[in-house]
């Protein structure tokens, strides 16, 4: 059951920092986790993005070919074992 906190709307609202903090200390436990959940995929999304674009400013490895790649990948599958 969601929280009667996410069913409010606020248009137009301005909220500071502190009194944000505030409303999320108020939240339950699932809400909570919701949020946590929502910032680690913000920073995950932010670093991605970050190595993406570092790798992109790399030279290509002239010494690796595709066939190379390609067997790495096989062998790293072949290493898994399903659950």
């Amino acid at each position: 059951m969601a929280s009667p906190a996410a069913e409010n709307t606020i248009p137009n609202a301005r909220i500071g920092l502190e009194q944000l903090l505030s409303v999320i200390r108020g939240l339950d436990e699932a809400s909570l986790e919701r949020i946590a959940e929502a910032l680690v995929s913000v920073e995950m999304d932010g670093r991605l993005e970050d190595l993406i674009e570092q790798l992109a400013k790399r030279a290509c490895a002239e010494d690796i070919t595709d066939a190379d790649i390609d067997d790495e990948v096989d062998a790293a599958r072949g290493s898994v074992r399903p659950v």
